[in-house]
């Protein structure tokens, strides 16, 4: 079941011209969005958030805007049957969502933490990062090659080695009482989730900064972890860097990362 262009289609199949530009080329743009309490509206959702992302890439492109009203009928539809939804957009204005439900061990990776794998080729670059389009590939490249390593989440990289982001989300370290997270100047998506911790820790006067993740700061981080719009917050217990493995002990962030749930 999805829905595409104003209508709810029960169906696995989706039909597309065969010169499309989203199917050639990867021409769309998406965000993912959770839905709390089977609602829009309530805050933890963020719907205006991920219209005003998708908004704003539009505007980048040069694309037609969709009919909004559409969008957000697609979504009330399939959120009674899903938690998460993914809506894209196509350059002609089309709209296209699809959903699925929470990962079935998503408290254990919240409970005991994820491996993480750093994707040290170029070839696991994300181009246009500070925006979500359907040419995914360097991320999807990067992941897969992770889980092949026994590692549930890959690390991006500038060609510098300074850390980014993860290939689904931000990254978050702790050190001396501090939270800090790679700057949008470094190259990365600027995360829906992201922007509320960052928020939700200033609210609160807890300590936070936006940096740039060089070897020797990351080397001297007493823990670390991701966030996105689905998982929330997920700590990282150990990483793998060329041939050796970092451990991060979970231990220091069992109080201060349900803060940021």
């Amino acid at each position: 079941m999805y829905w595409y262009d104003g209508k709810l289609i029960d169906s696995k199949q989706i039909l597309l011209d065969a010169d499309a530009p989203e199917l050639c080329y990867g021409a769309s743009i998406f965000t993912t969005m959770r839905v709390y309490q089977k609602s829009l509206d309530c805050h933890l959702t963020y719907w205006q958030a991920h219209c005003d992302r998708l908004n704003n890439s539009l505007k980048a492109f040069n694309w037609l805007q969709p009919d909004w009203e559409k969008l957000k009928q697609g979504a009330l539809h399939l959120s009674s049957h899903f938690t998460i939804l993914r809506m894209a957009i196509f350059p002609d204005g089309k709209e296209w969502i699809t959903g699925r439900n929470l990962p079935e061990d998503l408290k254990q990776r919240q409970s005991v933490g994820i491996t993480a794998w750093v994707a040290t080729d170029s070839l696991y670059k994300r181009e246009l990062a500070q925006h979500k389009t359907g040419n995914y590939l360097g991320s999807y490249l990067a992941r897969q090659a992770a889980l092949k390593l026994n590692a549930q989440e890959a690390i991006l990289i500038d060609r510098h080695g300074n850390w980014l982001e993860t290939s689904t989300g931000n990254l978050w370290g702790w050190q001396d009482g501090c939270w800090y997270t790679p700057n949008l100047d470094s190259g990365i998506l600027s995360g829906i989730q992201r922007t509320h911790l960052l928020n939700f820790l200033r609210n609160n006067n807890i300590p936070v900064k936006e940096n740039i993740w060089t070897q020797d700061f990351v080397s001297t981080l007493e823990a670390i972890s991701y966030s996105n719009c689905v998982v929330e917050t997920i700590p990282i217990r150990k990483v793998l860097y060329l041939d050796n493995w970092i451990d991060y002990p979970i231990n220091c962030l069992e109080t201060n990362i349900k803060g940021l749930r």
